[in-house]
């Protein structure tokens, strides 16, 4: 029997996060039907089934990644026949019995936010990009996750900063992460950028000995978008690519008329 590992791409709006529960629809729920329906997976705990990350409600991914000794050997398109349009796989490649997906390389995520354009107050990048810098390297992140988390010692090996246009964009790349770590990560970022935290308090976050709690940024803005592991090359598969990016500029498209209705209302609004 084959193990082979999936790269998933999904919208994460509409579903209560990646990990299944119980009346609620997540990615992993819908997963989990579409293997079963296409005949790839009957039961998970027969057929090795592991994943790499569980993404927070409202999390999106272009590159989560699971593994699974199938049951038959059904192609990409044939499973996404059974998946909804927001979730979708990309791409897969067979790889050791013993491979287990959450073990990798590294992860780069990306978080995107538009800057208030009615906000006079601006950003200040290179307090951001210098916060950013600050966070780089191993710490004990105990601050930027749950306090019962075992082991709080991560390493960050890049955290970029960079605005294009209107937007600021925060590019994480590290083995793995805690949970929240990398929203918490942009909420003090953020805060530097804005005046409301010194960059000389990140050195006091990263002392576990001083408990501060952080509210991280909403999850809307943040994207999966890769997980790479060693000697390890995913195919891609063009037609299922095309039809997420079909599916990805409906979306934007509707969300766009929306903000444009919204802002024009704000104007009104605004007006003397």
């Amino acid at each position: 029997m084959v193990k082979t590992a999936f790269k998933i791409a999904y919208i994460g709006t509409d579903f209560y996060g990646f990990q299944r529960q119980p009346d609620l629809p997540t990615v992993e729920g819908e997963l989990l039907r579409g293997f079963k329906k296409a005949g790839v997976m009957d039961d998970p705990n027969k057929s090795n089934y592991s994943i790499a990350g569980r993404t927070d409600r409202g999390v999106h991914s272009l590159g989560n990644v699971i593994s699974l000794h199938a049951d038959s050997n059904a192609t990409i398109n044939q499973i996404n026949y059974y998946l909804p349009a927001s979730i979708q796989i990309i791409g897969k490649v067979e790889v050791p019995h013993g491979f287990k997906p959450r073990f990798a390389e590294y992860r780069h995520y990306k978080y995107i936010f538009f800057m208030d354009p009615y906000n006079e107050k601006i950003l200040n990048l290179e307090l951001m990009k210098n916060a950013a810098k600050m966070l780089e390297g191993t710490h004990n992140f105990h601050n930027f996750s749950k306090r019962s988390e075992r082991s709080p010692i991560r390493n960050v090996k890049e955290l970029n900063v960079n605005q294009i246009g209107q937007l600021i964009v925060i590019d994480v790349i590290g083995e793995s992460f805690l949970w929240n770590m990398v929203r918490k990560m942009v909420q003090v970022i953020t805060m530097v950028g804005n005046g409301k935290m010194e960059d000389t308090e990140i050195n006091l976050l990263l002392n576990p000995d001083n408990h501060a709690p952080i509210t991280p940024v909403p999850p809307e803005g943040l994207i999966l978008m890769d997980i790479k592991y060693k000697d390890i090359d995913f195919t891609y598969d063009k037609y299922a690519r095309n039809n997420f990016f079909k599916t990805l500029k409906e979306e934007y498209i509707r969300r766009r008329t929306i903000a444009a209705a919204e802002e024009e209302m704000m104007k009104v609004l605004k007006a003397p």
